[in-house]
């Protein structure tokens, strides 16, 4: 009887042992399944429209009257704000800033006293507008303004046209959502061809939002970009 006993508890611990050894190799191998992963990177990027163009209209003039000078400043503000507001810029959207003057005698030191012009002044009117087409055709209907003997200066890079668009918090959830999409089936594919299957996230980085223009000469069209990694597991 003792001896039944004991042959029934070496076969109990016999059979533990077994037990406890599948459940150790089961345990070792998702513990190595823990170092197999694959870490992609999911792309988005969208064109949008501008929603907001800040035009500055500069004009220049030169002499050695200043009083002569502010006339033809005043007049040309004049002329300015009548072509803006005839075209559908309202007040609101119309910043006059105050002149710059430069004194070129007083900056020559003494080099070139026999200047032609003493003063050149600097004059802007700013035009900031969400009606972005709508200040692009006044800019392509600038001429007009020529026409009144009003040279509008164009090229100077302390003045130019920009654009921006203010509308990313709207379009981030869609963009995010797309980028991870992407990753997840860069994910799957790498999991297919190493005949491996696609496990959970271990980790996961968005990167910044980037917002250029498409290219230098539609500036008013731009290109939002994101990038997300995601480190996921791999199981057999």
């Amino acid at each position: 009887m003792k001896v039944k006993s004991n042959i029934i508890a070496a076969a109990l611990i016999a059979v533990g042992i077994m037990v406890l050894g599948f459940a150790l190799k089961g345990g070792i191998d998702r513990f190595a399944d823990r170092d197999r992963v694959v870490t992609v990177r999911g792309l988005c990027e969208k064109e949008v429209q501008a929603n907001k163009v800040t035009w500055p209209i500069v004009t220049k003039e030169m002499g050695n009257d200043l009083g002569s000078i502010y006339n033809n400043i005043q007049a040309s503000n004049t002329a300015i704000l009548k072509f803006l507001k005839d075209n559908g810029i309202s007040d609101s959207e119309i910043a006059v800033n105050p002149p710059e003057v430069y004194d070129r005698l007083a900056d020559s030191y003494g080099s070139d006293q026999n200047l032609q012009y003493r003063y050149k002044v600097t004059n802007v009117v700013v035009v900031t507008s969400a009606q972005v087409e709508k200040v692009r055709e006044l800019i392509r209907k600038q001429t007009d303004l020529l026409r009144q003997g009003i040279a509008i200066v164009a090229g100077d890079y302390n003045y130019r046209t920009s654009y921006e668009y203010t509308g990313l918090n709207s379009i981030k959830p869609e963009m995010i959502a797309e980028a991870t999409a992407a990753a997840r089936t860069a994910a799957d594919k790498f999991a297919k061809d190493s005949e491996s299957k696609l496990g959970k996230i271990k980790t996961a980085t968005q990167g910044q939002f980037s917002i250029d223009d498409r290219d230098q000469y539609t500036p008013n069209i731009k290109t939002v970009r994101v990038v997300t990694y995601i480190t996921y597991y791999l199981e057999d």
